[in-house]
């Protein structure tokens, strides 16, 4: 059974940063890509950012530029680190894990940026 934990979340004002992270355990069959998605109240779960386990990143445009996705060599971990955080970027952050098999998803980490 695949888990996937995540850590790093918290209370930060506007323009603060923080850098959440993800522990991955179990039988994974080979791994597709690794991300983090994100929801906020009322709003439905949306991308934040994938890496592909060729190395491909892909952000969303409202992080472009701010935040930044990586990996371990084992892709036993993923991290994503947020700059310039805006009140907008409110939300339960959530690791996601591809693989031959399907996705997995943690119990996600809430990420609150005060104005």
């Amino acid at each position: 059974q695949v888990q996937l934990v995540e850590s790093g979340g918290g209370l930060v004002q506007a323009g603060g940063s923080l850098r959440l992270s993800c522990a991955v355990s179990g039988r994974i069959y080979g791994i597709n890509a690794m991300g983090w998605y994100r929801q906020a109240p009322g709003k439905q779960r949306e991308l934040v950012a994938t890496i592909r386990s060729d190395g491909s990143i892909n952000y969303a445009d409202s992080v472009k530029g701010r935040f930044t996705i990586s990996r371990n060599n084992a892709m036993s971990m993923v991290y994503v680190q947020m700059n310039s955080l805006k009140p907008e970027d409110t939300a339960v952050y959530y690791c996601n894990l591809e693989d031959s098999k399907g996705h997995y998803w943690g119990e996600g980490t809430l990420v609150t940026v005060s104005s």
